[in-house]
């Protein structure tokens, strides 16, 4: 187990992802094969002015991005400016709860499998300990070459 954390700018220099989609604003902690990173969701979020302005909840796609991109964090390392991380499926996605504003939405996400170029994950997300969604990802890693990308 390691207690490996990292803040805002940690972050980005792992993953590409900026404003307004940058979805992960601390990494909590970090093993060989899980990571635990947070979103602070405020009634200040772009997406909330349009997703129910009368009853704001943040959106599910959302979530499951920001579950793709603790998982980026887990799998990338840093300053690696040639690749680029890429989501490439979603099963067994469920939300089981509204995430509102002004709360902690925490990511729960554990390695399941590699297979070559290919990782599986299984991710949770939880707001004061309850899960709110969960799903499994499929994602894998490009190599970036002059503004294109093609396959590692």
């Amino acid at each position: 187990m390691s207690n490996i954390s990292m803040k805002r700018e940690d972050i980005m220099n792992i993953l590409p992802h900026r404003e307004p989609i940058l979805l992960v604003d601390e990494v909590m902690e970090k093993g060989e094969d899980y990571i635990i990173a947070k979103k602070y969701i405020t009634a200040n979020e772009p997406v909330l002015k349009g997703h129910f302005p009368d009853y704001p909840i943040y959106p599910g796609v959302y979530i499951i991005e920001g579950l793709a991109q603790s998982a980026g964090l887990l799998l990338l390392k840093p300053d690696l400016s040639n690749t680029v991380p890429l989501f490439l499926g979603i099963d067994e996605a469920r939300f089981k709860k509204e995430v509102r504003p002004e709360c902690e939405l925490v990511y729960n996400v554990k390695l399941l499998e590699q297979k070559g170029p290919i990782t599986f994950v299984e991710g949770k997300a939880l707001v004061n300990g309850q899960i709110v969604a969960k799903a499994r990802l499929m994602l894998g890693v490009k190599e970036n070459n002059n503004g294109g990308v093609d396959a590692v």
